[in-house]
């Protein structure tokens, strides 16, 4: 993900060069030293759940189990009594972390291309399911043109789908049926398009729900799923990127249109659309970049490929059973539950007293 926002010359610091009349404004010092801890932690934190993946794999197990005891979401406990055991999470971590870092850096050699200053990739480490909240570059200084815009904005997603493509392959032909004797896991994954094609293409003849996924595989599946939200026409996204410099006059409409699509899928699919949603609201506006001269040629063909990219990404429902009709009553239910007993506490206290 590419976010751009807007420098001006009181932010940096300006030198007074020899010639009268000329400034010269140089780029803001990176911390690479910040950039490589991230780095690192993420590297870590995505090991320690890759370890989960592959014992739960080992024991013809879906990956993503979360009804089993044996291991916690993120057993860092399980880690420290047998560090041997992060070695375990290498083959999960080191393949998501080169499909996210392959499409952060298509974003920044692309803008280093245009002489664009941007950030290095900032990856974000967190105790999830997957280990990581994903990786960005910030843009600091203005784009010179639409073509730059688009060609900045497509660079990301292309070179992170292929990638993830190859380690879709290579992940499937080492998947495993799942043991049926053994409890099934309480979240069932939806799969996008390319999925099913490789599938078709590997004679895989056991249903994508009933594979335990091999931890590569796993993560193809974070890699295409960060790839469709990327390519989420509008906003902020590379999607909205895309779209701004293609046709400026109409992204704000089509960034409109995109949340009025996601609240139905939000409500019947999957509840995480609702948040995608907010966020295209939160930056529907995108930065100015000059209007002329537009885009032509292979790049709106190559846009088609953006949107192909997107067809065989996107999943409508990446977590089944996970939609707004059914976590609603549960999430009721729990609110009541707990006014209830927080309404009982409080006449337990004043009794008391």
């Amino acid at each position: 993900m590419s976010e751009i926002t807007s420098s001006s010359p009181s932010a940096l610091e300006l030198e007074q060069p020899s010639q009268p009349g000329v400034w010269v404004i140089p780029p803001p010092r990176q911390r690479w030293w910040l950039y490589l801890l991230f780095l690192l932690l993420t590297l870590c934190s995505t090991m320690v759940v890759g370890a989960r993946m592959e014992f739960y794999f080992q024991h013809h197990q879906p990956v993503f189990s979360l009804n089993d005891d044996t291991l916690s979401l993120f057993p860092i406990s399980w880690i420290a009594a047998h560090p041997a055991n992060l070695l375990m999470g290498l083959p999960f971590s080191l393949t998501l972390m080169f499909i996210l870092f392959a499409h952060e850096m298509g974003h920044y050699l692309y803008a280093r291309h245009y002489r664009v200053f941007a950030t290095l990739p900032f990856f974000v480490p967190f105790p999830s399911l997957i280990g990581t909240l994903g990786a960005f570059i910030r843009i600091k200084s203005p784009i010179p043109s639409r073509a730059a815009l688009f060609d900045i904005g497509i660079a990301g997603p292309i070179a992170g789908f292929i990638p993830a493509c190859v380690a879709l392959v290579v992940g499937l032909s080492l998947s495993q049926p799942v043991v049926h004797s053994s409890p099934l896991s309480e979240l069932q994954l939806g799969f996008p398009l390319a999925f099913y094609l490789a599938a078709n293409l590997l004679h895989i003849s056991v249903p994508l729900s009933g594979l335990s996924l091999h931890p590569i595989a796993a993560a193809a599946w974070v890699g295409f799923f960060a790839t469709a939200l990327n390519l989420l026409p509008g906003g902020q996204l590379d999607g909205g990127h895309i779209i701004f410099s293609i046709t400026p006059k109409f992204h704000k409409w089509i960034s409109l249109l995109t949340v009025f699509a996601l609240i139905p899928l939000g409500k019947h699919m999957w509840t995480g659309w609702f948040l995608w949603a907010v966020l295209l609201v939160l930056t529907a506006r995108h930065p100015r970049v000059p209007r002329y001269p537009s885009v032509t040629g292979r790049r709106r063909a190559l846009a088609l490929c953006a949107a192909l990219m997107l067809v065989l990404s996107f999943t409508p429902a990446p977590f089944t059973h996970s939609s707004g009709l059914e976590v609603w009553p549960d999430i009721r239910d729990g609110s009541r539950q707990t006014l209830r007993d927080l309404r009982d506490g409080v006449q337990h206290l004043l009794h008391r007293k």
